[in-house]
């Protein structure tokens, strides 16, 4: 009594053109927009109310798809706590004319229910049918404490060497300097970008931030980037239908044939836009590689900060 039974969802998509990038391969963009989706359609069958994105665990990229392949994100509720829940992605792509199929990625994120009203939800546990499903559970539970004390940890450090002041300084002579890499983009948000209650899907938002994390990885590789991982992705407040969302990305550093882009994105109301008053909405740390016509990784060249 009381518990439901692991709400699953299945969603596929062909890749058609329009999807793809330069490469012929599978935008990050638009596979983020539909593990959000799908995500947050398990998410709301089980809380029977609406829910929106709180935050997705590291995103690691393992295949890539290309046009004419199908993709399949399947997500499913690992565990329920008090007002959130935790949804597992798995999204693999299937090749049509042999049948072969792949893991693109795997995830784990994080929706938070919306009460209807004054009233509170509490949501209700899940049913475990399977030992998958048990051990998703169990780790469930660990990966939240680790989700809850990660901010703390990088705080931490980050107020440790603000007083050591020990930064770190590229002296070679080639050192590219990031003030060349930094990229700001405004978006105005449409009915299009938001759900039924007016907030900005996260997808759409990820989608957003990965354009500009690539053009700022690009001003060092000179080429189409291909983005590896997005880390760190949580939201710290919701937007708007209306709202300007700004998006500013920088290289923060390279690692020989990897770039790590940072992205922070404020938010504006028609009042705040005018007394520039932002609402800062979300950062994220994305990793990027690059390669040549013949498929061989590209070095990065470093930066000073």
């Amino acid at each position: 009594a009381g518990q439901r039974s692991p709400m699953a969802v299945c969603m596929c998509q062909a890749v058609l053109p329009a999807h793809a990038g330069p490469r012929g391969e599978l935008g990050a963009g638009p596979l983020l927009r539909w593990m959000d989706a799908a995500a947050c359609l398990a998410a709301e069958k089980h809380a029977g109310v609406s829910c929106v994105t709180a935050s997705m665990d590291d995103i690691q990229f393992e295949e890539a798809a290309r046009v004419g392949q199908i993709i399949a994100i399947r997500t499913k509720v690992n565990r329920a706590f008090n007002t959130s829940m935790e949804v597992g992605i798995k999204v693999t792509v299937q090749d049509v004319l042999t049948n072969a199929e792949k893991i693109v990625s795997v995830a784990h994120a994080t929706y938070v229910a919306k009460p209807v009203g004054a009233g509170k939800v509490e949501l209700k546990a899940v049913q475990l049918l399977s030992a998958e499903d048990h051990l998703e559970h169990s780790l469930a539970i660990e990966r939240r404490r680790i989700r809850l004390s990660y901010v703390q940890v990088f705080q931490k450090l980050m107020q440790e060497s603000n007083k050591e002041g020990d930064f770190y300084t590229c002296e070679e002579k080639d050192a590219v300097s990031t003030e060349h890499t930094h990229v700001q983009s405004t978006e105005l948000v449409l009915p299009p970008h938001a759900n039924h209650h007016g907030n900005t899907f996260g997808g759409q938002i990820m989608a957003w931030m990965q354009t500009v994390a690539s053009i700022s990885a690009s001003r060092l590789c000179r080429s189409h980037p291909i983005l590896k991982s997005v880390n760190m992705f949580k939201f710290w407040g919701p937007s708007f239908v209306g709202d300007r969302l700004v998006f500013n990305a920088i290289v923060n550093n390279t690692f020989h044939n990897s770039v790590e882009v940072g992205v922070r994105v404020e938010a504006y109301n028609c009042e705040e836009w005018i007394k520039d008053q932002p609402r800062h909405i979300n950062s994220a740390f994305l990793t990027f590689n690059a390669m040549n016509d013949k498929g061989e990784l590209l070095t990065f060249p470093r930066v000073k900060p």
